[in-house]
């Protein structure tokens, strides 16, 4: 076990890829345990990693997703989401927020979100008198609801890798969280916009109101094509990811006719590189779970857990704060493909929910995007907004105070994560 540790450690300090990290500990681990004969396993492992008929769902949730986004789909949403909140004072922070509730039932990932909504928003926000790192900060805030709300490529994976919950009770448990997140953020974005004076927008005729909220419908109905089919049983999760991959095309082709060939060449050429990430992660994550779960490393953490405080709550939170410092060094999915084969195993044996440990991970795991020195969505929404990373993360320090009380709710109360999908039983 210590060779496998020494090589991970060894190799993600010296700036290896995460995959090649998982891959070689592995390894190492392997032949630690069995010599040579367990050596021919690890092929075998990579490949049963990425053989599940569900992770067919990953490249057409992302594809989905990019189509929506060359269709000018971000433009629609922002036109209803401005209607909605335009004669509020701080209305465009409060768009910004609506518009990535509205996104994630779309796109699945953080990144994706920022950079599409970010790239309209942010410019609008500061030509409106908003500062800068704010909108930079509430851009990134915002964006990291879409893992969260489903359908999310996070909760595929994670149902890839440990297979003791479905991907269908991942999304249910998403649903609440998601909303309370978004709830908290418009909290403090009403408070800040009073705070600060931030400027209000003429009202909106109800006319034109109508006329973007319908103009958005089409591209609203994603979700519900892709969770209501989902829930109902009607489909499974990977013919309703194929589906709304049509749909999406149909729409930006016939309804909003800004969908051409080129932009579909753009989207499939994006999606096959996002897909062969994930992919690879999965591959070598395999290896690594194949050697946490036969050296016991599982059972060790769990004893290491129990240290520290016999409070179920303390202990969740004492993961918490390290899914937190993990999630400050590496990016959502692979910190994931990490630590999940260790932490779930070791939180199961200790007792806890695993769709309400799953949640929690999920969630803390995409608030720690925020987090520098890594922190992706925060460092692009930076750039968008041209102004130092530095500032930009001292303006998030309040959605980011309201993130933790989310989280610690969600660890006080797990009914809110396991709610909805016990109504579907």
């Amino acid at each position: 076990m210590t060779p496998a540790i020494l090589a991970f450690v060894v190799l993600l300090l010296i700036g290896a890829p995460v995959a090649i990290v998982m891959a070689m500990s592995g390894l190492v681990g392997g032949f630690t345990l069995g010599g040579e004969r367990m050596l021919g396993i690890i092929a075998d492992r990579m490949f049963s990693g990425v053989s599940g008929f569900l992770l067919i769902a990953v490249p057409y949730f992302i594809f989905t997703a990019e189509l929506m986004n060359q269709g000018g789909l971000t433009q629609k949403l922002i036109a209803f989401n401005n209607a909605l909140f335009g004669r509020v004072r701080g209305a465009l922070s409060h768009v910004n927020i609506s518009v990535s509730v509205f996104f994630a039932g779309l796109t699945g990932a953080a990144i994706t979100d920022t950079v599409a909504i970010g790239k309209i928003m942010i410019p609008e926000m500061k030509k409106q008198g908003y500062d800068a790192e704010y909108a930079a900060a509430i851009t990134a805030c915002s964006s990291i609801i879409g893992p969260i709300i489903p359908p999310s490529v996070v909760m595929v994976v994670y149902a890839t890798l440990l297979r003791d919950i479905s991907v269908i009770d991942l999304f249910a448990g998403g649903i609440v969280p998601g909303l309370l997140m978004a709830l908290a953020l418009l909290l403090v974005s009403f408070f800040l916009a009073w705070k600060r004076g931030y400027p209000k927008q003429a009202p909106t005729p109800f006319r034109l109101a109508v006329v973007a909220f319908l103009v958005a419908l089409p591209a609203m109905v994603v979700p519900l094509i892709i969770l209501g089919g989902i829930l109902s049983g009607l489909t499974t999760i990977t013919e309703a990811s194929g589906f709304a991959s049509v749909y999406a095309i149909v729409i930006g082709v016939v309804f909003y006719r800004n969908l051409t060939w080129q932009k579909i060449w753009q989207a499939l050429v994006v999606t096959v590189r996002f897909s062969g990430v994930v992919f690879f992660l999965l591959a070598t994550s395999a290896v690594l779970g194949w050697f946490v779960t036969r050296s016991g490393i599982a059972r060790e953490a769990a004893g290491l857990i129990t240290t520290f405080s016999d409070s179920a709550f303390l202990q969740l939170m004492l993961v918490c704060l390290l899914l937190i410092l993990i999630g400050t060094v590496m990016d959502v999915l692979p910190a994931l493909v990490v630590v999940a084969p260790v932490l779930v195993p070791a939180m199961i044996q200790l007792g806890f929910d695993p769709l309400h440990f799953a949640i929690l991970m999920i969630v803390v795991l995409n608030v720690s995007n925020v987090t520098p020195p890594v922190g992706m969505t925060l460092m692009t929404a930076a750039r968008i907004a041209n102004v130092p990373y530095e500032r930009a993360i001292i303006a998030s320090l309040p959605f980011y105070t309201a993130y933790l009380a989310v989280i610690v709710l969600l660890a006080a109360f797990p009914a809110l994560s396991t709610w909805i999908p016990s109504l579907l039983g």
